[in-house]
């Protein structure tokens, strides 16, 4: 503090016995007191210091508003309030809801839809397209030409292969005439006979779900006698073809039906459809090696197209695995695990397109809905890209 005579006062001494502390206090005071300015700041605490900085700047007041006195009537009357509103366009000749020559409404015009006739502000709907039905038996002479062989397939009388055979025999005829090549070509079941006896029209595509167990061959004969699903069947099935093939071994879904059409459409690579198995194998593997599946593997020279494969779970050395692909070529997780250092002990389909196994039991049957095997007949016309 300044003195009388305008000299600052020299800074008493801390007091005697004080600690550390309280001696480094005192310092900092003594230094503000002697102008001193820095060295006081340093001396503040850091959390003062850091408050101060990370604050917001103080944003400077809003002057206040003069108020403003009540308008007076007169001045309300006497400066009416301006209207924006353009003035009408004149009207034109011909434009209907406007004066000049009178138009008549056409007989074929369209009831007027939108937001402006309609009360509650939503514009209204168009109906929908029906589709164009065609009569049955319109459908039925209109196929595209096609080898006897596959036609007959189609009707349920035999496989392609068995049909060959029985032309070669001699045992199918065209309008009276007997067909000695499988490459004739026809369009509808009209004037063929088997066995002297006329072909019935062709049943809608069906198409079922069938649990293979293991032990069993996909095959309609085995020349070794060894048993095949058509010997585990329930009676009553119409005459069925399974699509593609499982492993003697290989459990789980395996569709059947009644086109052979259908069934060439889903087995081909091209048509891509997913088909999704449960792999438990034996072995030591990482997920990432797994994972580098789905740009596709060489095996012992052949190329395998992408598989989608990840653990599930694992016990030990004991794991499952989840593994979809599109390509089903013969044994093809088989190889590709046992290439990876694994042993399959069990496999198991789950899915074949959109098409699941779920909680069917082992030797069960049962029908795909028509809805989805319709679904199904689509995606195929449209093909694995489109959307």
């Amino acid at each position: 503090m300044p003195t009388p005579n305008g000299k600052r006062a020299a800074p008493k001494a801390p007091p005697p016995g004080a600690t550390n502390r309280a001696a480094r206090r005192f310092a900092a005071r003594a230094e503000a007191e002697q102008g001193n300015a820095p060295r006081a700041e340093r001396a503040r605490p850091r959390a003062a210091k850091a408050a101060e900085r990370d604050a917001p700047p103080a944003r400077a007041a809003r002057p206040a508003r003069p108020e403003r006195g009540p308008r007076k009537e007169s001045d309300r009357d006497a400066a009416p309030r301006a209207t924006t509103r353009p003035a009408a366009r004149p009207a034109r000749a011909g434009m209907p809801g406007r004066p000049g020559l009178p138009v008549q409404a056409r007989a074929d015009a369209p009831a007027p839809t939108g937001r402006r006739n309609n009360p509650a502000g939503r514009p209204e709907r168009r109906p929908e397209r029906q589709p164009e039905r065609v009569p049955a038996a319109v459908a039925a002479e209109t196929h595209e030409p096609q080898r006897i062989a596959r036609l007959l397939a189609r009707a349920g009388v035999a496989s392609r292969r068995d049909i060959e055979r029985m032309i070669s025999e001699g045992r199918i005829a065209l309008n009276g005439e007997v067909i000695t090549t499988p490459a004739t070509i026809v369009k509808s079941l009209a004037g063929i006979t088997v066995n002297g006896l006329t072909i019935t029209a062709m049943e809608p595509t069906r198409l079922f779900r069938f649990h293979k167990p293991g032990g069993v061959l996909t095959t309609s004969r085995d020349p070794g006698g060894r048993p095949t699903i058509f010997d585990i069947l329930p009676p009553g099935l119409p005459r069925t073809v399974p699509v593609g093939r499982l492993d003697m071994n290989t459990e789980g879904l395996l569709l059947l039906t009644t086109d052979g059409a259908l069934k060439r459409a889903l087995e081909l690579p091209s048509s891509s459809v997913p088909r999704s198995y449960r792999v438990r194998a034996y072995g030591e593997i990482h997920q990432r090696v797994l994972e580098d599946l789905i740009d596709g593997i060489t095996v012992e020279g052949v190329q395998y197209g992408p598989i989608d494969a990840g653990i599930e779970r694992r016990t030990g050395r004991n794991l499952w695995i989840g593994m979809t692909l599109t390509e089903g070529k013969n044994r093809e997780i088989r190889r590709v695990l046992e290439h990876l250092g694994l042993q399959v002990s069990r496999l198991i389909r789950t899915r074949y397109g959109p098409i699941h196994l779920e909680d069917l039991p082992p030797r069960g049957v049962d029908e795909v809905p028509p809805q989805l095997v319709a679904q199904l007949l689509n995606v195929l016309k449209r093909g694995p890209d489109a959307s």
